[in-house]
């Protein structure tokens, strides 16, 4: 089975590789500057939540990487505008995004029943 700590790593990792790739214009700069925050926040979350001192706190912590990924998946709509060439690897990274939220959200679901 895949951990998700790894991949949610991984997922950081692409964002910040694509960050890297693009042009920054005056309108790029600042999205990149928010979809990388967003995106790395998804696995910095996580593994807090791993560390959670309670179920409030694990479920905390769970929220907040549903609520980043739900962002990143914003950050990349409005980079895949801004730079076209960029549309693919956005639409790729915007999949996974959703499925990071997806596994999220039942997790939480899933602890609430």
């Amino acid at each position: 089975m895949f951990e998700l700590d790894e991949r949610t790593a991984l997922f950081g990792e692409a964002a910040i590789k694509l960050a890297n790739r693009l042009t920054r214009t005056p309108v790029i700069a600042p999205l990149i500057s928010q979809f990388v925050r967003s995106s790395t926040s998804v696995g910095a979350n996580y593994m807090e939540a791993g560390a959670a001192q309670s179920g409030k706190d694990f479920d905390h912590k769970v929220g907040i990487c549903k609520k980043e990924a739900r962002e990143t998946m914003h950050w990349l709509r409005m980079l895949a505008v801004a730079d076209e060439s960029s549309r693919q690897e956005c639409r790729t990274m915007w999949r996974e995004a959703h499925e990071l939220t997806m596994i999220f959200s039942a997790i939480l679901k899933k602890r609430r029943s």
